[in-house]
C-alpha cells in the first residue's frame, strides 16, 4: 500500500490483506453497516443487499491482497459493493427477460411434468449453449464470469444464451403444438 493512504484503520487493513482472517473479520464489522445502508438504497431491496452485500465482502476477500492504497478502504469496498450491486440487477433483469420469453406451461400440465418438460427442454440444447445457459441463468454468474468458467470469450457466452434461449422458445413452442394436437 502506499503511504498516501495511510489513515485510521490501515494496520487492520494491511493485516487482513496478508491473509489475517481475525483482522478481515474485525474490517467487515466495521464496514458492514454503511455498506448494507449503500446497498439498501441503490437496490431498494433489504433482502436483496443483504445478498449482494455477502458477496460484496467475497469479492472484498478475495481481492483484498490487491488493494493497493489509492483511496480510502471504505471507498474501493464501495465501488466493490456498487458493482455487485448492478451485476445482481442486471441478472434480475436477465431472469425476467428469460421468463417473460418462455410461454407458460398449459394449464392442464401439473407441476411434476413442467419440471420434466423443462428438463427435455434443457436436453434438447447442444452442451455448450446449455451450459453457457445455465451459467447464466441458474448460476447468476455475469458473461464475462461465465466465459472464465467456461473457458471462451465473453461474448461467445452472449451468443450461446441468446441462441440457447431462443431454442427453448423454440422447443416449448412447439410442444404446446403437439399438445394441442
Amino acid at each position: 500500500m502506499k503511504a498516501a493512504a495511510e489513515g485510521p484503520g490501515d494496520e487492520l487493513v494491511r493485516a487482513a490483506a496478508a491473509g489475517d482472517e481475525v483482522a478481515f473479520e474485525a474490517l467487515v464489522r466495521a464496514l458492514q453497516p454503511q455498506v448494507w445502508r449503500f446497498l439498501c438504497h441503490f437496490l431498494g431491496d433489504p433482502a436483496l443487499a443483504e445478498d449482494v452485500m455477502q458477496d460484496t465482502f467475497l469479492r472484498v476477500h478475495r481481492h483484498l491482497p490487491g488493494y493497493e492504497g489509492r483511496s480510502k478502504v471504505s471507498t474501493w469496498v464501495f465501488q466493490i459493493a456498487r458493482n455487485a450491486g448492478v451485476d445482481a440487477v442486471r441478472s434480475r433483469e436477465r431472469r425476467a427477460r428469460l421468463v417473460a420469453s418462455v410461454p407458460p406451461p398449459p394449464a392442464s400440465a401439473p407441476g411434476p411434468e413442467g419440471a420434466t418438460e423443462l428438463r427435455a427442454a434443457l436436453a434438447s440444447l447442444d452442451e455448450p449453449r446449455r451450459d453457457a445457459l445455465l451459467a447464466v441463468e441458474v448460476q447468476g454468474l455475469t458473461y464475462r464470469e461465465a466465459g472464465e468458467v467456461l473457458g471462451v470469450p465473453e461474448g461467445t457466452v452472449k451468443s450461446r444464451v441468446h441462441l440457447a434461449r431462443a431454442q427453448l422458445v423454440t422447443w416449448l413452442r412447439a410442444q404446446e403444438v403437439c399438445d394441442e394436437v
